[in-house]
């Protein structure tokens, strides 16, 4: 894709809505390609020319005194690239991360109901706009938890049984890392013990712990005790509010390693089966069934778990609407503490590949009725959207959505999300990110991504620990 922007400065909106219209598709500086977009400032307007494989639109609009001209430009180009490729986007020109943090900003600076105007004309639909307010006041609620010296603790288990097809996260196989397991909880324990004496020295208030990977469970009952003795006898726990482990690959529990994390006090976990479908479960690389699923989370249950929560993902390899109905059902009639559904990130350049392929709206739509039948099964049964992301790269630009039954949210999701508190980090590919509680400035203090970079610099790892205390010595001055 070819976007060339002529006499104006907003290259990055033109690039922003390109994108969400194409997201697999490379930007190119020059040369030709199938996708050729052009936007041009002149006389007082701004006009589009739109080329994509054997389609072409024109569209201009003038530019009235003291508008937002990158907001005008969006909404020009967006108009086009709909009318062209014949489908809209659910949020419209918005690509930002946080649609809820928008809207409280745009609530805070014009009122519910002016928010709710910008939105609908910046071309979002109604229902997220409605969305956007609900995750918004159930955030707000789970924000003003925090307090000017609260941080969270992240700890990367990077280790799974298989890795699954659609997987973006830093995880390995087992079957081809196992011998780096036992050093590194050796010096993950090492990494907690430094972060815990930082922040006693910065008399910092731990409000969340949360384990995640890869798959946490994929270690045995022995490491993870090891590693959650580290953390308590590394941290003051009295101010905990939420302790979380994800056993997110059923094939990874066991009650000796349930045993070991209830002993531990740990009082949320996950048990995700992404679907309930044992076809779709073996296209995407996931080495259990449904059945399994349904057994650890009643294994779960009897060890005396009563906070548990369950991921879906929108928009799989061969899974249906009907197929996905039925894991959003099955997983209903378990009645998780909370679910979390998310939207496929779409991976591979080879998605669209042929004009047959780029004007394909058959897998967008399907997307699109996946998380709509979500939404309203999971609302009509007591569930509430509390937490809310979005991805770039998705499939039909849609939304990551955490639902919980009330007062079962996910603190840690929301804080981390929202970038409420410092979240000091352990762990190989973890990044500590460090935020000022009065100017909300952020900092971040990256880990080696690779377990074996881990274990070979983890000298480095320590020293750059250092920043968090220059961070905080910067800060409360």
């Amino acid at each position: 894709m070819i976007i060339k922007n002529i006499n104006h400065p907003y290259s990055y909106h033109t690039e922003k809505i390109a994108v969400m219209f194409f997201p697999l598709e490379k930007l190119k500086k020059d040369g030709d390609d199938d996708v050729v977009i052009i936007t041009k400032k002149e006389n007082g307007a701004f006009s589009v020319n739109i080329k994509a494989y054997t389609r072409h639109i024109e569209k201009s609009v003038l530019i009235s005194e003291n508008s937002d001209e990158a907001n005008v430009l969006s909404l020009l180009l967006y108009d086009a690239l709909s009318e062209l490729m014949g489908f809209t986007l659910p949020w419209g020109i918005l690509y930002g991360v946080r649609p809820a943090r928008l809207m409280h900003a745009t609530v805070e600076k014009l009122g519910i109901q002016k928010a709710k105007e910008k939105f609908i004309s910046d071309r979002v639909q109604e229902k997220k706009v409605r969305l956007a307010l609900s995750v918004m006041e159930s955030e707000n609620k789970i924000i003003a938890l925090s307090k000017s010296n609260s941080f969270s603790l992240y700890v990367s288990i990077p280790f799974c049984p298989s890795r699954c097809s659609y997987c973006s996260f830093v995880s390995h196989s087992i079957e081809n890392t196992k011998s780096l397991i036992e050093p590194y909880c050796e010096l993950l324990c090492e990494e907690i013990e430094q972060i815990g004496s930082i922040a006693k020295s910065l008399s910092l208030r731990l409000e969340t712990i949360y384990f995640g990977g890869g798959t946490p469970t994929t270690l045995n009952a022995r490491q993870l005790d090891s590693i959650l003795c580290a953390v308590e006898r590394s941290f003051d726990l009295s101010y905990l509010r939420e302790y979380t482990v994800e056993a997110g690959r059923p094939d990874t529990v066991t009650k000796e390693k349930l045993d070991a994390l209830f002993s531990h006090n740990v009082g949320r976990i996950s048990i995700n089966p992404q679907t309930f479908s044992d076809s779709v479960l073996e296209n995407i690389g996931r080495r259990h069934t449904s059945l399994q699923t349904v057994q650890a989370y009643n294994l779960a249950r009897k060890v005396g778990f009563d906070n548990i929560n369950m991921d879906f993902i929108a928009g799989l390899n061969s899974d249906t609407l009907d197929s996905f109905k039925n894991s959003i059902d099955t997983a209903v009639e378990l009645a998780p503490e909370s679910i979390t559904v998310h939207n496929l990130a779409l991976k591979s350049g080879a998605y669209l590949a042929t004009e047959k392929e780029f004007f394909d709206l058959s897998q967008r739509n399907t997307a699109r009725d996946m998380i709509d039948y979500s939404f309203d099964t999971l609302t009509k049964n007591g569930y509430l959207p509390y937490y809310m992301y979005r991805q770039s790269k998705s499939l039909g630009n849609l939304e990551n959505v955490g639902y919980a039954k009330k007062g079962r949210e996910c603190l840690y999701n929301v804080f981390m999300m929202d970038e409420t508190h410092s979240v000091f980090a352990a762990g190989a590919g973890a990044v500590t990110k460090l935020v000022d509680p009065i100017s909300y400035h952020i900092e971040r203090i990256y880990n080696y991504k690779y377990p074996y970079e881990y274990l070979n610099n983890f000298d480095e790892i320590k020293n750059r620990k250092q920043g968090i205390i220059d961070f905080y010595s910067a800060y409360s001055e």
